[in-house]
């Protein structure tokens, strides 16, 4: 009866998932009732993002911790975590909402109280096994096309990182981390991601990490 009960609530779960997908939101309607709750908005369908793994959520709260830390100690800008919602020109009919988005105090766009109208500095999204595709394709061409300077994709299922930056023909190309494993960005002076780290079956606590940046930023 218990397993029963399960399979309905299943089928009630899906059905009600893909009658949000159907194509008859208005932008109105998601910025009011549907970007505080996980969703994205692809030409007037709603895109649920899928639950977090725990691993995810480890990685997503490791590098808040660092970004926030490192902005708090440099002044030049801020991070900003999901869900909030980015609009990009090139994509007017789409609102995707990163998982950690950066805007340094340079941007020339305008950042609301409840999204980002035009391209933020960098844009961060952590892989799950449901939005490889997503990552790696819509999302990398629409930050490509909107210009989104740097877009970092973190894959922890493959163990792999992946940093782009915008060239002079606004296209994105690969950078690599050094022969340590460290990532270095033109547009976060001091600041040192140990790649490796991010693979490690247990992420640096807070402390640690405040500490980690402390020390990067006198050195």
């Amino acid at each position: 009866m218990v397993a029963q009960e399960q399979v309905h609530e299943e089928k009630q779960d899906q059905a009600s998932a893909e009658s949000l997908a159907a194509p008859q939101i208005s932008l109105e309607d998601y910025m009011e009732h549907y970007a505080a709750q996980h969703y994205e908005w692809v030409e007037g369908v709603l895109i649920p993002m899928t639950p977090a793994t725990l691993k995810h959520n480890d990685l997503l709260y490791y590098f808040h911790t660092l970004l926030h830390t490192y902005f708090t100690l440099q002044t030049i800008g801020r991070v900003i975590g999901q869900p909030f919602v980015i609009r990009l020109p090139e994509s007017p009919n789409r609102r995707r909402e990163p998982d950690l988005l950066v805007v340094l105090a340079s941007n020339p766009n305008t950042l609301t109280e409840t999204y980002m109208d035009g391209a933020p500095d960098i844009c961060i999204e952590i892989v799950s096994e449901e939005s490889t595709a997503r990552d790696h394709g819509e999302k990398f061409a629409e930050y490509e096309a909107g210009g989104v300077s740097e877009y970092w994709i973190i894959d922890s299922v493959r163990h792999e990182a992946r940093f782009y930056r915008l060239n002079a023909e606004k296209r994105y190309i690969r950078q690599n981390e050094d022969a340590a494993g460290n990532y270095t960005s033109p547009a976060l002076p001091g600041l040192v991601l140990h790649v490796p780290t991010l693979w490690a079956e247990k992420l640096p606590d807070p402390i640690a990490t405040v500490s980690a940046v402390k020390t990067m930023l006198e050195q």
